[in-house]
């Protein structure tokens, strides 16, 4: 008798179990048979992630052993998709509007696949999203102004698209949003205020145009690495920007700037700033002596710009410098010696200058000096 009991206790339990752990929510199951359908069949491997998916079983039942392996997890109560993590299958499809029924979804995942279309101003009821990756899909059209209110997204991720159109002003009340890529896609325009608590920002290969704004980055005292290379911005980049009090890494190559400003340091020991590159811009005037102030940086390129005059004698003295690319312009006179020196750390390029005292036998003067007849008509 006492064994009867503890079996149907026993199958009591394991049915309460099964029970429990086949809970997903109707509204989180009807969204990912949309996310599904989706997607083209054709674009389906046989061996991928959405390929196990069938819901003839609930989607958050455990063990998972034939059928949901992968692409998603669910919460700890099984009641919900938290996550949708897809593998790179190349699937290929439109993202569904009822992806906003995901209401515990925390991070959600395309990149690297075909998704194509627009994106779904439905996104924003995700209040509970952290990540939003997109990367390197064929989205196009405008990025949704919806999207300002994920109020706890932390990482933005559009990169490798074919977004257009400005990125919108309100983007700035993204108030726990700590890295934005929108690299690689065609949005125009002028870079709006930014998020006060951003650390990464990378708008790379777009056609941003315009001058860097003073209260664009306002507030942005977190900032560590500013990604803009490759666009059509213009103007001076005036000596606040380098005094940004957490920059470590800035990319300003490919643009149209025409003049900088640098200003030292007030408390040298506290500049952060270990990257700058500002080459292939349009960049007039002499070498901005004072970047020898910056005591951490390693890495220094102005190359291919319109600089004239000497280079200034304290690049060669700053030990912090490793790579430091200066050709292309039209420095004269002779390189400082610390660039020269025997035992010198420092690597890069002087050539394609008008310098005297530059031996070709030295990597650090490769490729040969510009003609006489062409330096002479960069003097006038």
């Amino acid at each position: 008798m006492l064994n009867l009991v503890f079996l149907s206790l026993t199958i009591t339990i394991c049915l309460s179990i099964f029970h429990v752990q086949s809970l997903t929510s109707s509204s989180d199951i009807q969204a990912l048979k949309a996310f599904k359908a989706s997607i083209k069949p054709s674009s389906i491997p046989p061996s991928s992630c959405i390929s196990s998916w069938n819901f003839t079983i609930d989607p958050c039942s455990l063990p998972r052993r034939i059928y949901f392996l992968c692409g998603f997890t669910c919460t700890t109560d099984s009641t919900h998709i938290n996550q949708i993590t897809l593998d790179p299958a190349s699937y290929s499809g439109s993202l569904t509007p009822l992806i906003s029924q995901l209401t515990q979804l925390i991070t959600l995942d395309l990149s690297d696949n075909n998704f194509f279309g627009s994106i779904p101003s439905s996104i924003s009821s995700l209040a509970n999203l952290k990540t939003l990756t997109l990367r390197s899909n064929s989205f196009s059209g405008s990025i949704p102004l919806s999207i300002t209110k994920l109020k706890s997204l932390q990482s933005l991720d559009f990169s490798h698209n074919s977004l257009s159109g400005p990125i919108p002003n309100s983007i700035n009340s993204l108030a726990t949003i700590r890295r934005i890529d929108l690299s690689f896609n065609k949005l125009t325009g002028s870079i709006p205020k930014l998020p006060s608590n951003l650390l990464e920002l990378a708008i790379k290969n777009n056609s941003l145009s315009g001058p860097l704004q003073k209260t664009t980055f306002d507030g942005s005292n977190e900032l560590a690495v500013v990604e803009l290379s490759e666009n059509s911005l213009t103007g001076t980049i005036e000596s606040w920007f380098l005094l940004l009090p957490s920059l470590q890494q800035v990319n300003l190559a490919n643009n149209s700037f025409t003049a900088i400003q640098i200003s030292k340091p007030a408390h040298p020991e506290e500049s952060n700033l270990v990257a700058l590159n500002l080459g292939f811009n349009k960049i007039q005037g002499s070498a901005p002596a004072n970047l020898a102030a910056y005591p951490m940086l390693s890495f220094l390129s102005i190359r291919y710009n319109s600089l004239r005059g000497n280079i200034p004698l304290e690049y060669g003295e700053v030990k912090s410098i490793k790579r430091l690319f200066l050709d292309g312009n039209f420095f004269v006179g002779n390189p400082p010696p610390g660039l020269l020196a025997a035992g010198a750390t420092v690597s890069g390029s002087l050539g394609d200058n008008c310098l005297q005292g530059c031996p070709v036998s030295s990597k650090m003067c490769t490729p040969a000096q510009k003609p006489s007849s062409v330096c002479k008509r960069g003097r006038s």
